[in-house]
C-alpha cells in the first residue's frame, strides 16, 4: 500500500510542478501587463526558434490555461504511473518533436500553448498499449479514448485562432514516440487462462491423448463409439 501510494505522489507531482510553472507564468504577466506571446513559437524565423522551448508555457488567456491544465495533470500523471522509468524521455522527444515540426511546417503566426503536448500524450498512451498488446495499458489506452477521444476534431482547421498543426503533429510525434519505445518500460503483463493447467493434465496422463469418433450402426437408433488411442506428438506446431 505505501508503495502505491509512494508512486502515485511521484506521478502527480511532476505534471503539478509543471503546471505550477505554466500558472505563474500568467499570473507574471497579469500582474506585470506584459504580453510574453511574443516569445511563442513563430515558424521559420531565427527568433521564433526559442518558440520551441517556450511556446508551451505561454498561453493566450487564464481559460486557454486552465483548459490544458487539467489533461496535463492526468495524462503526465498516466505516464509517470505506467511508464516511470522512461516518462522523461517520453516527455522530451514529444516537446522537442512538436516544437521543431511547427517551427518547420505551420502557418506564419505565433503558436502558443500546451495543447500540442497533450495531444502528443493522448497518441502516446494509445498507440502504446496497442503496440505492446499489453492487458494493463490496453486498459489505460481504451480509458483515454474514452475521456479524450473528441479531441481527434482538434487536427483539423475548423476553427480560427487554433494552432490545429500544433494538434496535428504532436499526435504524430506521440505516435512514433509510441512506436520507438516499444520494447522499453514496463514488462508485459501476462495472464493464465487456464491452458497450463489443460497441459500439465496431459503430461501427468503418460503424454498421451484420446480420440472420441462417432459411427452409425446398420441398426437403427445404435451408436457405436470407437476410441482411439493417438500418442503424443513429440514436436508439435504452436500457434
Amino acid at each position: 500500500m505505501r508503495n502505491t501510494t509512494s508512486k502515485l505522489f511521484f506521478s502527480l507531482l511532476y505534471p503539478g510542478v509543471f503546471l505550477i510553472l505554466l500558472w505563474a507564468i500568467k499570473l507574471y504577466e497579469t500582474i506585470s501587463g506584459v504580453n510574453l506571446s511574443w516569445y511563442g513559437l513563430y515558424p521559420r524565423s531565427i527568433h521564433g526558434l526559442f518558440g520551441i522551448v517556450t511556446s508551451p508555457m505561454l498561453h493566450g488567456d487564464w481559460s486557454h490555461l486552465a483548459a490544458n491544465s487539467i489533461p496535463l495533470l492526468i495524462l503526465g500523471s498516466f505516464i509517470l504511473y505506467f511508464y516511470r522509468s522512461i516518462a522523461f524521455q517520453i516527455f522530451f522527444w514529444v516537446y522537442l518533436m512538436t516544437g521543431i515540426w511547427v517551427w518547420t511546417a505551420a502557418r506564419e503566426a505565433y503558436h502558443i500553448g500546451a495543447s500540442g503536448i497533450i495531444y502528443g500524450f493522448i497518441t502516446f498512451l494509445f498507440f502504446s498499449g496497442v503496440f505492446r498488446k499489453d492487458t494493463k495499458l490496453l486498459a489505460v489506452s481504451l480509458f483515454v479514448v474514452f475521456l479524450y477521444g473528441g479531441t481527434i476534431w482538434g487536427v483539423l482547421p475548423l476553427k480560427n485562432g487554433m494552432s490545429w498543426e500544433s494538434h496535428l503533429l504532436g499526435s504524430l510525434a506521440g505516435l512514433i514516440t509510441a512506436y520507438h519505445f516499444r520494447k522499453e518500460g514496463p514488462r508485459n503483463t501476462q495472464y493464465n487462462f487456464g491452458d497450463d493447467e489443460e497441459n500439465e493434465q496431459i503430461d501427468a496422463s503418460g503424454g498421451e491423448e484420446w480420440e472420441a469418433s462417432e459411427e452409425l450402426n446398420d441398426a437403427p437408433g445404435e451408436i457405436i463409439v470407437n476410441y482411439n488411442y493417438l500418442p503424443k506428438e513429440k514436436d508439435g506446431n504452436l500457434s
